[in-house]
């Protein structure tokens, strides 16, 4: 069976490469900055003293020229054919198809951006191997491409000839391209000068801060900062080393001066090899340290098709574990030297840091007591809360809402443990402070340390308490009456967690289809004899109190019922249809009561 080839439409390619790989069409020219960089790394691999450099010249203009060279190994006629003509081949590509550890390329495919902003690439070359001939190539977006001797002369290295299509005009120009330079390959050891009416002026004359000598920590902390402030816009808390011997992984890490969320997008400006891969790395750092903005250079991680971030592989997973030990080391080094700046920290990046004493025992041990929980009683630190003898916690922030005001009113410190890791925290106080008494509670806990009513007030009330459970026993819920806090709260409902599941099941059930409502039903047959729902009426509320004199069976059965419905709004419970309907009957029933009271 015959074969063949695929064919390539390189249109088509450019149009992936310009909508869909690539995130900017700046791209290009850190296509240039590596190419031109790898060429001297090979140029040095046959003489050791080669001084590499880069130039970018602009030729202004309608369609302003971009003239990009540098004084690498350059290219013979086959490597040509090779390596600018065939899509995928790369130069930097060993036979086992890994990538040598001192070149930034690796795809082959980087020359091809150039065609995002230019209809035409011209390169010349000549080879440093062979001292040959300059070379002429000229590669068109249509597919084709010619070679040819030009006769001319200059030193061994490439040029690259850009010419720019009308509307890329304004990637060319003099400020767009000393910026985007800068910031690609403002850490790059080899001189990238940019020439200008024959004036030329070096682009990346600072070096990274953290490879530079200061006089003084109090310099060094100000050069870091600087630096960090430069890179992000942002006047940083503070700043920690970075150091990784998996993928040969070093910079800083700058403490952000506020709170940001859990599922913030990571920003942090990562080198390869000392050109900038990407500024939107979010697999580089554990997902706990979202309270950090990093600039880091990598040596020997592996970069995706675009070059835009890092090969999920073993290599990055252990540089992710040992740039999150840095952080750890940090924070517990703080703990040790200045707990008033480590508890000032944690009140700003809390998350961040419970999510990592979520994961990390030891961690905990060292700042547990400085965490900060919201509670009945105001935001404490787990210090203050533990300090109390017993830890009480509501699992979910509903529950905790429910029974917030009347536990305040009592006196009782419950803690809200329903933010992300605070019920996983508070559960393993217990390991670290075994003289502590952790347990969750709900409504219904609560509710046992009411106050009873006297012999004489219950049957008073006792008539009350019979139309009341008369009016709720179609929604599953008994009643009791008893004094509690505060005052302005006339009634608390409570349902255990079979209950809560029961009402879910019910409430699906209405808005499923004969299918999944047998099922349903299945369901709420086995759980419905383990339900529990109780609405205490609290006897210190003067509407309550009223009530248990009321004789009108109808208004009473009114007054319960919208009590109940206001009971389960109030502790986030979600209606049933006949609580729904409940609540819809009872405005129209008070608002037909006031007409009639006022005829």
């Amino acid at each position: 069976m015959p074969s063949h080839n695929f064919q390539i439409n390189l249109r088509g390619i450019i149009d992936l490469l310009s909508n869909h790989l690539y995130s900017t069409p700046h791209t290009f020219l850190r296509e240039l900055l590596q190419n031109g960089v790898d060429a001297i790394t090979a140029r040095l691999q046959l003489d050791a003293k080669h001084e590499g450099e880069v130039s970018i010249e602009l030729v202004p203009g309608a369609q302003p020229t971009l003239i990009f060279e540098d004084n690498g190994i350059g290219l013979t006629e086959p490597e040509i054919h090779k390596f600018l003509a065939t899509i995928g081949e790369s130069s930097k590509r060993l036979a086992n198809n890994d990538q040598p550890s001192d070149f930034i390329g690796r795809f082959g495919i980087g020359l091809l951006s150039c065609f995002v902003v230019a209809d035409e690439i011209v390169v010349l070359t000549r080879s440093a191997r062979d001292k040959g001939k300059v070379l002429e190539w000229k590669g068109r977006d249509d597919g084709t491409y010619t070679i040819r001797e030009t006769g001319s002369e200059f030193a061994p290295g490439t040029r690259v000839f850009l010419r720019a299509r009308p509307d890329a005009a304004e990637h060319f120009s003099l400020e767009n391209v000393r910026e985007r330079v800068m910031h690609y390959g403002g850490l790059l050891p080899v001189p990238v000068h940019l020439v200008q009416g024959g004036a030329r002026k070096r682009l990346n004359d600072q070096p990274a801060p953290w490879r530079s000598k200061h006089a003084s920590r109090k310099a060094e902390d100000k050069a870091m900062l600087e630096f960090g402030q430069a890179a992000f816009g942002l006047r940083f808390h503070d700043w920690i080393p970075l150091k990784s011997k998996a993928g040969g992984v070093e910079g800083v890490a700058f403490v952000l001066p506020h709170a940001t969320s859990l599922a913030a997008r990571q920003q942090h400006r990562v080198y390869l090899r000392n050109m900038l891969l990407t500024e939107t790395a979010d697999n580089l750092l554990p997902p706990w340290a979202f309270f950090v903005r990093c600039v880091v250079n990598a040596t020997d991680l592996r970069p995706t098709a675009s070059r835009e971030n890092f090969y999920e592989d073993k290599s990055l997973e252990k540089a992710r574990n040992e740039l999150g030990g840095c952080l750890r080391d940090y924070i517990i080094e703080l703990a040790e030297s200045d707990k008033d700046a480590l508890r000032r920290l944690i009140g700003i990046h809390q998350r961040s840091f419970k999510a990592l004493a979520a994961e990390d025992d030891d961690f905990f041990k060292v700042i547990a007591d400085l965490l900060p929980f919201e509670t009945t009683q105001g935001l404490l630190s787990l210090g203050e809360i533990r300090a109390q003898g017993e830890i009480r916690y509501a699992p979910t922030v509903d529950q905790f809402r429910q029974i917030a005001g009347v536990a305040a009113a009592q006196g009782l410190c419950v803690v809200n443990g329903g933010y992300v890791n605070d019920t996983d925290l508070l559960e393993r106080v217990a390991d670290i402070y075994p003289d502590v008494t952790v347990e969750a509670v709900d409504a219904s806990d609560v509710a046992q340390g009411f106050e009873e009513l006297t012999s004489t007030e219950r049957d008073k009330a006792f008539a009350f308490l019979r139309a009341a459970d008369d009016a709720l026993r179609a929604y599953g819920c008994r009643t009791e009456l008893r004094r509690f806090q505060p005052t302005e709260m006339p009634a608390l409902y409570s349902v255990s967690r079979d209950g809560e599941f029961q009402r879910d099941l019910e409430r699906t059930r209405e808005g499923a289809d004969s299918l999944w409502g047998g099922i349903l039903d299945n369901l709420s047959s086995k759980s419905a004899g383990a339900t529990s729902a109780e609405l205490t009426f609290n006897f210190s509320n003067p509407m309550v109190a009223r009530l248990t004199g009321l004789r009108d069976e109808k208004r009473l059965k009114l007054a319960v019922e919208m009590l109940y419905v206001q009971a389960l709004l109030l502790g986030h419970h979600p209606l049933r249809s006949k609580e729904l309907n409940a609540l819809n009957r009872g405005l129209l029933e008070l608002v037909e009561l006031g007409l009639e009271g006022g005829k």
